[in-house]
């Protein structure tokens, strides 16, 4: 039984986890969204969250802590220019994971992981027409054949 063990080893030393995911969250605050497995997504969740909320109160020393975990100067200016003032309002659940289904090559869970305050993903337009290439043609209009086809059948 697993009592008190918190977190996912992903099949890495401890020193090999702490880069994959500050390698993860990098990539995270610089994209705002990314591709990963989901067992990674949802560890990344747990490594990234505490450090947006670091991010909110722009002092010298929540600076320093969050570069010892990232280890990238742009990734940390840009946490706490950018994506702080975005999350300012927002209590805590800076992230989302979404299931995509399994990769082709080794049958693992994939996910995708972004910001919430970065959704570029615009719904579906309903009202948008569908352009075809039939579009100047009316629907009533049949053509020879099938008027010929009708009128025997009429006959009959």
């Amino acid at each position: 039984m697993r009592h008190l063990n918190k977190g996912r080893k992903l099949g890495r030393t401890p020193s090999h986890r702490k880069a994959t995911l500050g390698a993860l969250s990098v990539a995270l605050i610089k994209k705002h969204r990314i591709v990963t497995t989901e067992p990674k997504a949802k560890e990344l969740r747990t490594f990234v969250e505490p450090l947006i909320t670091k991010a909110k109160e722009d002092t010298t020393h929540n600076r320093q802590q969050v570069f010892a975990k990232l280890k990238d100067k742009a990734a940390v200016s840009q946490l706490f220019d950018e994506v702080a003032e975005k999350a300012m309002d927002r209590p805590g659940g800076y992230t989302r994971v979404i299931k995509l289904g399994n990769r082709s090559g080794d049958n693992a869970k994939m996910a995708v992981i972004e910001l919430v305050d970065y959704n570029d993903i615009q719904p579906a337009d309903s009202k948008k027409k569908k352009r075809t290439r039939r579009a100047g043609k009316s629907k009533t209009s049949t053509s020879p054949a099938n008027s010929d086809a009708n009128a025997s059948n009429e006959e009959e």
